[in-house]
């Protein structure tokens, strides 16, 4: 109930004030939301919930209506002229009742280990959703990455139309050569391709993290940068973990039941109705019937089923700690691999600032020269043109150090 109050209210927050924004979490939240899997969670409760009540029925008294006749061809007889011998027709119709008194506690055990398969198969859902969270990181740091790209783009562009202009100047003074122009207008037109193309790409990945989230997410909305700090801690905390744990538990309930299987039964019983001839078969007459009694039943020997049985729980609860050791073990290998990575963007970023450095250094350089006419407009637009792939790498570098981070704290379950 908790999680869906919060996600309502982060449903609202999205769409009513935060229209043009989204974060991370927001997408998390819609996806374990609106994901179809995730309606199965609640299904699975109302479906545990109404097994449960059918199991408790067996609590209650059992209620049948017997009706019969019968005709035969022979009855029994005695050699007592006094005694009317019993009709060939017979007929009975009584109300039974039977009412558990003992069976063990296996009612309460079947209940305990339906609640353990409930969770277990909740926890797989949990599991399954868990999942997306690494796709969803893949479009949303995707999409970031062409919101920088644009931005750099754009301040590009402006930066050349300036430029543009100062040609145009210098050719009007005679200072710079026609042909010029056509260079940083070539470029421009680069400029308005690549813009192009990262609109219909944010358009694609708009798309898809639409469909993951099943929400109508609009091209217009700015994905806001998480600010993620990854910590070296042994605890790990991914769904898995507890599916596992879930797995044992069923496991142990199952055992329950088979043990309680064995236990002695007691159940009370009344017959109460009306026939021909009643309990006392020597009336030859229609007589009321009324018996009432217990009955206990004990299966003291059953050929080691149960052990078998419970032989083979033991293997499967083998077959889960082998599951359980494989996934801490390629899940040891994944974060290793995403701490790799983020040491490695790190490092990488580390440069970056002092490579943007020199290369406005050489680009002013460049510009003081192409005004003077000492170099080609060509030439120009080489250093032009390495200082912003200067930029983009930054950040490029910065989206994957981001983007690694986010993966790391997925793997590690946070």
């Amino acid at each position: 109930m908790n999680r869906i109050l919060i996600t309502s209210f982060l449903l609202l927050v999205f769409y009513s004030n935060a229209q043009q924004s989204l974060t991370l979490e927001d997408c998390y939240a819609l996806s374990n939301k609106n994901y179809p899997i995730a309606k199965q969670i609640d299904l699975l409760k109302q479906k545990s919930d109404l097994e449960v009540d059918a199991l408790q029925t067996a609590k209650l008294p059992k209620i049948d209506l017997n009706a019969q006749g019968t005709y035969q061809n022979q009855v029994t007889t005695i050699p007592n002229p006094l005694l009317e011998p019993l009709n060939k027709d017979q007929y009975r119709a009584t109300l039974d009742v039977n009412q558990l008194i003992y069976n063990g506690g296996l009612i309460d055990a079947n209940t305990k280990l339906k609640a353990a398969q409930t969770k277990t198969q909740q926890q797989q859902v949990e599991v399954n959703l868990y999942l997306l969270k690494t796709r969803i990181n893949q479009l949303f740091f995707s999409i970031l990455l062409l919101q920088e790209r644009k931005e750099i783009l754009i301040f590009k562009q402006d930066q050349l139309v300036s430029k543009i202009k100062e040609v145009n100047a210098g050719i009007k003074f005679g200072a710079i050569l026609p042909a010029s122009e056509k260079v940083l207008e070539a470029e421009n037109l680069k400029i308005k391709q690549q813009l192009s193309e990262i609109q219909f790409d944010k358009k694609r990945l708009f798309e898809n993290l639409s469909s993951l989230t099943f929400t109508t997410i609009p091209e217009t909305a700015i994905l806001q940068r998480p600010i993620l700090i990854t910590e070296e801690t042994t605890t790990n905390n991914r769904p898995e973990l507890k599916y596992f744990d879930f797995q044992n538990q069923q496991i142990e309930a199952s055992k329950t039941v088979i043990s309680k299987n064995n236990l002695p039964k007691i159940n009370a019983f009344g017959i109460a109705g009306y026939g021909n001839p009643g309990l006392n078969m020597i009336d030859n007459s229609f007589q009321p019937i009324l018996l009432v009694g217990l009955k206990a039943n004990w299966n003291v020997f059953d050929w080691n089923k149960s052990k078998s049985e419970k032989d083979a729980l033991t293997v499967s609860r083998n077959i889960v700690a082998s599951e359980k050791e494989t996934f801490l073990l390629n899940n040891s290998l994944q974060l290793q691999e995403m701490s790799n990575e983020i040491q490695k963007s790190e490092a990488i970023i580390k440069d970056d600032a002092e490579i943007i450095s020199l290369r406005e250094y050489v680009e002013k350089s460049a510009n003081a020269q192409l005004k003077n006419g000492v170099i080609t407009t060509s030439e120009y637009l080489v250093e032009f043109t390495n200082l912003y792939e200067a930029k983009t790498n930054q950040k490029i570098h910065e989206i994957q150090l981001a983007l690694a981070k986010a993966n790391y704290q997925v793997v590690k379950g946070y």
